[in-house]
């Protein structure tokens, strides 16, 4: 039981991600079992869906393991070091985009199956199975967001932030669904009954329109830090702190080189000292480094830091 409990630890990124990843296993299976025997090939999707975000939040997983093991010197190893010297880090932008185009992709294709539907007639299906479906997920997506919100105030997860936002995007397609099949239900044997096998396709259609620009912002940032997008805000920063270095201790300029990929942040700091300086001890440049480094910001794993003192401008160019 304390095995368990410490698999599935809410205050942990790991932990997050494996509850996350267990919940929506078990609603994948229960959508694609409840699509086919209620004929909805919206649930079918809803379920493929969920399949797809299982998997992806699987590969999150692996990658946080490796970011985890690789700055935690206790648990690195020796091996792992040496053939990965600067790290995990690149993998989580990379995963990230690639769960948004997939999520994108995927969509796409269910909306041109729903418009092929809808011209075809639509189909026929059983809407009480489908609502007990659409019920019981809009209820599990609901309880996930939310515990999975509560437990990213404290981790500030970019993995578990996209992950809350996959569980909200579940959860108001289902509540769609639910409301469809609700209506679909009340106008069956109706005048307008006609319009019954209609229902699927059409929430389908309209739910893949919501979707897909959904994950647009998450494939954004993915890339920008995939191509070493500089960060406006941290370049700021960083120059105004080099600035303030510059000024205090006399040097000639400065040059700073600034990226943020995924979790971390790597920043290149060059200073330019006069050709005729005063000779230092290596613990004053040392003394000085720490100085800067704590200016920019309190130490983490996931920051990369180098700074440089040199008198020749080449070296910072």
């Amino acid at each position: 039981m304390q095995s368990l409990k410490k698999v599935f630890d809410l205050g942990d990124e790991r932990g997050v991600l494996r509850v996350s990843i267990s919940i929506t296993i078990a609603i994948s299976a229960f959508g694609i079992a409840f699509g086919l025997l209620s004929g909805s090939f919206s649930i079918l999707f809803d379920g493929i869906y969920s399949m797809i975000d299982a998997s992806m939040s699987l590969l999150a997983l692996a990658v946080v393991n490796l970011i985890r093991t690789y700055t935690d010197a206790a648990a690195a190893s020796r091996r792992l070091q040496e053939r990965f010297t600067v790290g995990f880090w690149h993998l989580e932008p990379m995963v990230l985009g690639l769960n948004g185009v997939l999520l994108i992709g995927v969509s796409a294709y269910a909306f041109f199956n729903a418009v092929s539907l809808l011209l075809e007639g639509g189909r026929e299906l059983e809407f009480g199975f489908a609502i007990v479906y659409a019920v019981v997920t809009v209820i599990a997506c609901a309880l996930a967001a939310v515990l999975e919100m509560r437990a990213n105030r404290r981790i500030r997860s970019d993995f578990i932030a996209l992950d809350v936002r996959s569980w909200i995007m579940s959860g108001g397609i289902t509540l769609a669904l639910l409301v469809a099949f609700v209506i679909g239900l009340a106008i069956q044997d109706t005048s307008y009954g006609w319009l019954s096998p209609y229902v699927d396709p059409a929430v389908l259609a309209v739910v893949c329109l919501v979707i897909i620009p959904l994950p647009v912002g998450t494939v954004k940032q993915a890339l920008a830090d995939i191509l070493l997008v500089t960060p406006s805000d941290l370049k700021a920063h960083v120059d105004a702190v080099a600035r303030q270095a510059v000024a205090t201790h006399g040097f000639v300029s400065f040059r700073a080189y600034v990226a943020k990929v995924g979790r971390a942040q790597q920043i290149e700091l060059y200073f330019i000292v006069p050709q005729d300086a005063p000779p230092r001890a290596i613990a004053a440049w040392d003394a000085m480094r720490d100085a800067i480094g704590a200016a920019i910001g309190p130490d983490s794993p996931d920051r990369w830091l180098t700074i440089i003192f040199t008198g020749d401008m080449e070296w910072a160019e």
